[in-house]
C-alpha cells in the first residue's frame, strides 16, 4: 500500500507539471501572437479584441474592463461580463486615478469597481497609461498567482503598444502642423515689406518679431508716384495661424483698396466690411492708416481702435487718436473721423503693436508707455534704422530672460518737410 500512494503521489505531481507547462506553452504562446500582431501593426481596435479574447478564452476571467485615457477622462475600450448600465458611469474618474499599484478592489466604493478583485495600473514613469480590472477566476483554479502575473505582463504589452500608436500619431499630427506653420510663416514673410521708402523728404524703419512663428501683426507701406506716401501699422486679435491667415486676407483687400482710392475714409469703410463679412465679429483688427503728402507737407490719419502712435517734433509728443473703432467689430462703422496735421519742422512717427510695451523684465514690470516715451524723446535725432536698433537692444537688455508675450510690430517714419524737393 505504501508504495501506490508513492505512485498516486508521484503520478499528481507529474500532472500537475504537465498543466503548468501547458499553461506556460499557451502563454509564451499567446505572448508571441500578440507580439507579431504589434510587429505588424495590427489597429488598436484589432489588439483590444485580442486582449479580450486571450483573457476570456485562454485565461478563464469572467470579467474584465481595461481603461485607456481618452483627453482627461479614463474609457473603457473593451470588456467582459458587466452590466451595461455601469459602463457609462463617469464618476469612477476619481476613485480609479487615485490607485498606483497592484491592489485589490475589495474596499472599493464605486458600483463598476466593486465588480472586480484586482486591479492592475500600466505606469509609465510616474503616470497611469491604462488600468485593466479584472475578476471571476474560475473557483477551482489552482493557478490564479500565475494568472495574475502573466496577465499583468500581457496588459503592459498591448498598453505600451497603444501608447505608442498615439504617440506616434501625435507626432505625425505635430510634424503635419509644424510644416503647415513653416508654410504660413513663408507665406507671410512675403507680406511683410523687405524693403521700404527711404528719401530725403520721410524714411521708414521697421521691427517684426511675432511671438509664434506666425503672428497677427501687420504693417505696410505704399509709395505713390507724386510725392506721396501711404502706410499703417495693424493687429489682429489672436495668435499663431488663424491670426495669419486674417491678416493675409486683410493685406490683400487694403493693398487693392490704398491703390485705388484718394479717400482714407473709404478705404477704412470698406476694409471693415470685408473683416466683418470673414469673421462675423468673432475677430477684430486695429488698425493705423496714414497718408502723408511732401508737396503740402500734410499728414491725415485713421486710427481704428489701435494703441496711439507717438509723433515727436521737438520735445513735444501727440499721440495721434483721432479715428473710429476696432474693424471687423461691427458691420458698420458707427463714427469716423479723419485727422489732420501740418508738418512745419522735422517730426518723428513712432508706430507700434502693444506687445511692445507688454514686454516684462525679471521683476514682472511692464515696459509700458511711460518708458517708451522717454527712450524716444532721447532719440528723436535719430534716423529711422538707427532708433529701431537701440530700441530693439533696451528692449532684450530689459527683459532680462522673460520671454516675449505677444507679437511686435514697429514701423518707425523720420520726416523732414523743409528738405528741398526735387
Amino acid at each position: 500500500m505504501p508504495e501506490l500512494n508513492e505512485i498516486k503521489r508521484t503520478l499528481s505531481k507529474v500532472e500537475k507539471l504537465e498543466l503548468e507547462l501547458n499553461l506556460k506553452q499557451l502563454q509564451i504562446n499567446s505572448l508571441l501572437t500578440i507580439t507579431q500582431a504589434i510587429n505588424e501593426n495590427v489597429s488598436a481596435e484589432g489588439l483590444f479584441n485580442m486582449y479580450n479574447s486571450f483573457l476570456r478564452w485562454e485565461m478563464g476571467i469572467r470579467r474584465m474592463a481595461l481603461f485607456f485615457k481618452e483627453g482627461k477622462n479614463w474609457e473603457i475600450k473593451t470588456h467582459l461580463g458587466i452590466p451595461e448600465e455601469l459602463l457609462t458611469d463617469d464618476e469612477v474618474q476619481e476613485e480609479l486615478s487615485l490607485i498606483r499599484n497592484k491592489q485589490s478592489l475589495e474596499s472599493a466604493t464605486h458600483p463598476l469597481l466593486r465588480q472586480f478583485d484586482l486591479a492592475l495600473p500600466v505606469m509609465h514613469k510616474d503616470q497611469a497609461i491604462a488600468y485593466a480590472c479584472i475578476g471571476g477566476f474560475m473557483d477551482d483554479d489552482d493557478n490564479v498567482f500565475n494568472k495574475i502575473q502573466f496577465v499583468t505582463t500581457i496588459t503592459n504589452v498591448i498598453a505600451v503598444a497603444i501608447e505608442n500608436k498615439r504617440l506616434f500619431k501625435q507626432q505625425m499630427r505635430q510634424e503635419i502642423l509644424n510644416r503647415e506653420v513653416e508654410l504660413a510663416a513663408e507665406i507671410q514673410s512675403t507680406l511683410v515689406p523687405k524693403r521700404l521708402p527711404h528719401c530725403p523728404q520721410y524714411s521708414f524703419s521697421s521691427i517684426y518679431k511675432p511671438h509664434f512663428a506666425v503672428g497677427g501683426d501687420y504693417y505696410d507701406v505704399v509709395e505713390f508716384a507724386d510725392n506721396r506716401v501711404a502706410f499703417c501699422i495693424a493687429d489682429i486679435t489672436g495668435k499663431g495661424v488663424p491670426a495669419a491667415l486674417l491678416m493675409a486676407n486683410f493685406q490683400a483687400n487694403l493693398r487693392a483698396l490704398v491703390t485705388r482710392s484718394q479717400s482714407l475714409e473709404e478705404v477704412v469703410r470698406e476694409v471693415n466690411a470685408a473683416v466683418y463679412r470673414v469673421t462675423q465679429g468673432d475677430r477684430y483688427i486695429t488698425f493705423f492708416l496714414a497718408h502723408y503728402d511732401a508737396k503740402n507737407k500734410t499728414l491725415y490719419y485713421i486710427n481704428a481702435g489701435h494703441t496711439p502712435p507717438m509723433l515727436f517734433m521737438g520735445q513735444d509728443v501727440a499721440p495721434l487718436k483721432t479715428g473710429c473703432t476696432v474693424l471687423g467689430w461691427l458691420p458698420e462703422l458707427p463714427f469716423l473721423h479723419t485727422g489732420g496735421l501740418c508738418l512745419t519742422d522735422d517730426a518723428l512717427l513712432f508706430m507700434y503693436t502693444d506687445g511692445l510695451t507688454d514686454v516684462r523684465n525679471n521683476e514682472g514690470e511692464e515696459f509700458g508707455e511711460e518708458r517708451l516715451t522717454q527712450f524716444l524723446r532721447c532719440r528723436t535725432q535719430l534716423d529711422a534704422k538707427t532708433l529701431n536698433t537701440e530700441l530693439l537692444t533696451h528692449i532684450e537688455q530689459y527683459r532680462g530672460r522673460q520671454p516675449y508675450p505677444d507679437d511686435i510690430s514697429v514701423l518707425t517714419c523720420k520726416i523732414s518737410p523743409d528738405h528741398t524737393q526735387p
